[in-house]
């Protein structure tokens, strides 16, 4: 969650009369979470948001889950990934899946959307590895740049305006709600004072964007597995007004506060969002151990609960090597995983790091796609051999 907000014209309660300049009624939208339980926000629409011109194609989203790969610890060499396309939806390469997430890149050039996009099932979370833009939607314009996380929640309609391509994303399609972390936040929500980032860190849309003119608007909706073409003959984004706790909002990684001790810590101090199905961790530069006798490298770790998802944002890897900027390892529950052979003695004695890289962890078994084949380093599995 976030926090409260709000923006344009709203009634002074909820569910009254709210009258237009012409005296006819705004449509009053409810966007709620969890049932009526969750998070919510009131939005007021100059045209009722239920009325539909015409309803388009439905086209699938294809993904092939390989279920039946042998056990293995797993680097995609993403690094070497240009463009995957020109258009926002088309150009997302699923790598990794299960039943509670999705991991895509999208790597675009020369890409401008004609269309608004839903994603009618799962919370988005991009982050924005290169490039820099606009995310319109009906919450208003939310300013996004290299280092951030976008959060979208799912029924979020929006469009993408990059002003600065080529763009590299990092995508990922979460099932349940994507939240700040619970231990963070005291009963009422707030973000407690030993939490690595706080409210002024969390951006919401600062301007309005209402659009009243009428014509052919798409709206392509992903549920279920497919694209559903909504055609309306208004804007979706013909808001006055909307306040609540549920808005897309960005986060820089380059925020995030780093928690440090005189012994190597795990991984959880880097936590930066969490969802039912995985947590988000951003590791960032930071002062290494200062123990006398500290191994600033990771030890070795035996995934019991979870699998392993880093992806490297920028810097040096201390613990990895043949890693590049935008890579993936997968490290699977089932095997043990740690740092390559010469780079423990080698970090004894360093003082820094400088390196950012995305981490999600998983709760149950994450698959490789076909789509992340062309990607696969198949000398990682032995790269622990001296």
């Amino acid at each position: 969650m976030a926090y409260y907000y709000r923006l344009g014209k709203i009634p002074a309660k909820r569910h009254i009369q709210f009258r237009q300049p012409d005296n006819s009624l705004y449509f009053e939208e409810l966007v709620s979470s969890k049932g009526f339980s969750g998070i919510y926000s009131n939005l007021y629409h100059t045209y009722a948001p239920t009325r539909i011109k015409k309803v388009g194609e439905s086209i699938p989203v294809p993904l092939k889950i390989l279920t039946d790969r042998p056990l293995l610890q797993t680097h995609l060499k993403t690094s070497i990934a240009k463009n995957t396309g020109t258009d926002f939806l088309e150009g997302r390469k699923i790598l990794m899946a299960n039943h509670d997430l999705r991991i895509a890149i999208c790597n675009l050039e020369n890409c401008k959307m004609d269309y608004y996009y839903k994603n009618g099932e799962a919370d988005e979370l991009l982050y924005i590895h290169d490039g820099s833009g606009y995310l319109d939607s009906q919450f208003g314009r939310l300013r996004f740049q290299k280092g951030d996380y976008v959060v979208i929640p799912r029924t979020t309609i929006y469009r993408i305006i990059f002003d600065n391509q080529p763009v590299r994303m990092l995508i990922t399609e979460s099932m349940t709600p994507i939240e700040t972390v619970k231990r963070y936040r005291n009963e009422l929500g707030q973000l407690l004072e030993h939490s690595p980032y706080c409210e002024r860190d969390i951006h919401p849309p600062q301007e309005l964007i209402t659009e009243t003119e009428k014509g052919e608007y798409t709206v392509k909706i992903k549920k279920g597995g497919f694209i559903h073409q909504y055609v309306y003959e208004h804007s979706p984004l013909d808001l006055v007004g909307w306040d609540g706790f549920l808005y897309p909002y960005t986060f820089s990684i380059y925020d995030f506060e780093p928690i440090t001790g005189r012994i190597h810590m795990p991984p959880p101090i880097h936590q930066t969002f969490q969802c039912e199905g995985a947590v988000i961790c951003s590791f960032v530069p930071r002062l290494f151990d200062y123990h006398p006798l500290s191994i600033p490298a990771p030890y070795n770790h035996s995934n019991i609960d979870s699998d392993e998802v880093l992806f490297y944002a920028e810097g040096e890897f201390m613990s990895r090597k043949g890693i590049d900027r935008g890579s993936f390892t997968l490290h699977p529950g089932g095997l043990p995983h740690g740092p390559h052979p010469g780079t423990v003695e080698k970090s004894i004695g360093a003082k820094e790091t400088h390196e950012y890289a995305v981490m999600i962890d998983t709760f149950k078994p994450l698959f490789i796609t076909e789509e992340a084949l062309e990607y696969v380093d198949e000398k990682y599995p032995m790269s622990w051999t001296d």
